[in-house]
């Protein structure tokens, strides 16, 4: 996230700080007396840089890049605001060309339930974001394993991350998900997702903030652990959005030997049909060792059940 801060900086919120903390209006948060100044590194510099304008003639802010103040709440709102157009692009390409809209038709398909998984996420969105800017935060101030240059470790490691990331991620995210379903957590936390029992993409971030955090913990520890090149860690952490919009669109494509290894919208179907099976994230490895995994079937379609075609969920409740 240094990358997406630095150039934030660059291009916008240099500009906004400055407007907001000009340094000639509140030159005492430039002393280190102040507290905040012993926030930063360069602030014993700044008392004599806190005057109206840089050297190009630009007012500066008086809060400097590198204020954990200013960066946590620079990252906060990038955060939010990168969160919500990711949600809904994603979930209106996935929505108007892969979800089918007969599914609507479903017994168990709630009145109004696209609107209620859109208030759902965006009510969700802004404590998920205030418990996940603190992992960005120690990033952007070294606290990670990331690296600038794509050869430091190199190139068979780079590409190699990608599938570490993965299976790394996905093997977290499995025993999270399931301890989850256990009865003393799954009330309290997770039962709001399963609200949607045929859900569509927009039900991807319609979940309690701290089921959403809780299963987002595993992408922030691997880079503390192994290390990771900053753009392919951006990369896919995009990608992890998308992959969980696309595996809520209820298709249930099966027969094509993919559904063997990869944990994909017809597995997650089924899980939000029966609850319990199919915790898995990626891959389908962890189910089948554990003993959860269900391989999706014609039968189980819940597009039979929105056309009259009783279906083996359609005695099922939670």
């Amino acid at each position: 996230m240094d990358l997406v801060l630095h150039y934030a900086d660059e291009f916008v919120l240099d500009a906004v700080w400055a407007r907001l903390l000009p340094a000639s209006k509140f030159p005492s948060l430039c002393e280190p007396s102040a507290g905040l100044g012993a926030l930063n590194q360069t602030v014993r510099g700044l008392k004599q840089f806190a005057t109206t304008c840089a050297p190009g003639g630009e007012v500066v802010s008086a809060l400097p890049r590198d204020n954990i103040i200013r960066q946590t709440l620079s990252l906060y709102v990038i955060t939010y605001i990168g969160i919500v157009l990711l949600y809904f692009s994603c979930a209106l390409v996935s929505y108007h060309f892969l979800f089918n809209k007969d599914l609507m038709k479903h017994p168990r398909f709630l009145k109004d339930q696209v609107k209620l998984e859109i208030q759902s996420s965006l009510r969700a969105f802004p404590m998920l974001d205030l418990l996940t800017v603190p992992w960005f935060v120690a990033e952007v101030r070294g606290y990670s394993r990331m690296y600038d240059r794509y050869d430091e470790y190199g190139i068979l490691y780079l590409i190699l991350s990608v599938p570490l990331f993965l299976v790394f991620t996905d093997t977290l995210i499995y025993w999270v998900h399931r301890l989850e379903h256990h009865p003393s957590i799954y009330k309290y936390v997770h039962k709001p997702h399963h609200r949607w029992i045929v859900p569509t993409p927009f039900a991807s971030h319609a979940f309690h903030p701290l089921d959403g955090y809780a299963q987002s913990l595993p992408y922030h520890i691997f880079p503390c652990v192994f290390p990771m090149h900053k753009l392919l860690f951006l990369g896919m952490f995009g990608f992890v959005n998308l992959w969980s919009i696309m595996i809520h669109d209820s298709d249930m494509i099966c027969n094509t030997g993919f559904e063997r290894v990869i944990n994909g919208p017809a597995h997650h179907t089924l899980h939000h049909l029966y609850f319990t099976c199919n915790y898995g994230q990626y891959f389908t490895t962890c189910d089948r060792l554990a003993g959860s995994f269900r391989e999706p079937a014609r039968e189980d379609d819940p597009l039979l059940e929105a056309h009259g075609v009783p279906t083996r969920s359609s005695t099922k409740t939670e």
